[in-house]
């Protein structure tokens, strides 16, 4: 929560728990106090380099990330505009959104066009695991048919040959796209299954900080589509950077969580964004 000396109040979400609340209020708070909450550009770039030693990913730029999204909101309210108007105005007037879970049945009934179903099981579960999740998805495709998008999130639980071969068990599923099946940290495995996966898009970001890191991802075209979360990865001044450098690339960008108010006015106003996840 920021507030200015007029009475404008703007709120933000991050993340990092009461670690990313001790970074708010022993540091970032120093570079806010008397500051113009308008220069928001300014204002992540002095944070972000005040914390670069200690910080670049994880909880310091999820700290960073409620700030900047807290000066949006009171950007927005300054103005009396919603925050998609002051990035450009909107591109689209609706977007279709995605269903993440495992009710299937309350998702027809919602009426959504793509569904994303969690995947449990892993390395551990071994060749069995595969024949298991398999049967499953296949149940799934069968109850919402050919004309709904099916995805699948793996959850970072399998390595580069579990990946390839999962990836050529599911092809007759015509999956949209996998998410995140490996450690966001093996970004050559990402390249590896990228160049293995055909027509099966691969999908990461969720939990990748600032646009150094995407860089890395497009550097080693580590992925297909991008998913960064708002609230995590450096808030909404570094996201739009992220999904300009992606539009250079002709890639999409999903944001994590882009049903929330501050995923939503992104996607309005940005082009190669073209589904929110409910």
């Amino acid at each position: 929560e920021i507030g200015t000396k007029q009475g404008i109040t703007g709120f933000g979400m991050g993340g990092g728990g009461m670690a990313g609340a001790l970074i708010i209020e022993k540091h970032l708070r120093d570079f806010l106090i008397g500051a113009d909450a308008l220069r928001v550009e300014l204002l992540w770039d002095q944070m972000y380099a005040s914390t670069l030693f200690y910080g670049r990913r994880g909880v310091t730029i999820m700290a960073l990330s409620g700030v900047d999204l807290a000066l949006w909101d009171l950007i927005g309210r300054f103005h009396d505009r919603p925050v998609y108007q002051l990035l450009g105005g909107p591109v689209k007037t609706k977007v279709p959104a995605y269903y993440t879970g495992t009710d299937v049945d309350f998702a027809i009934r919602r009426g959504f066009s793509a569904i994303k179903i969690p995947v449990t099981r892993g390395i551990r579960d071994g060749h069995e695991g595969m024949k298991q999740t398999e049967a499953e998805l296949l149940r799934v495709r069968e109850k919402i048919g050919e004309d709904r998008r099916l995805m699948i999130d793996a959850n970072c639980q399998w390595d580069v040959p579990y990946t390839i071969e999962m990836l050529e068990r599911l092809r007759p599923l015509k999956l949209a796209f996998v998410e995140e099946p490996l450690s966001p940290d093996d970004v050559l495995g990402y390249a590896e299954i990228c160049r293995a996966a055909g027509t099966t898009r691969i999908a990461s970001g969720e939990h990748e900080y600032t646009r150094h890191g995407y860089r890395m991802l497009l550097h080693h075209r580590a992925v297909d589509i991008l998913q960064p979360d708002l609230t995590w990865c450096g808030g909404l001044t570094e996201i739009r950077r992220v999904a300009a450098m992606a539009s250079a690339e002709n890639l999409p960008v999903v944001p994590h969580r882009g049903g929330s108010a501050y995923g939503l006015n992104l996607i309005l106003a940005t082009p190669n964004c073209p589904l929110p996840e409910s």
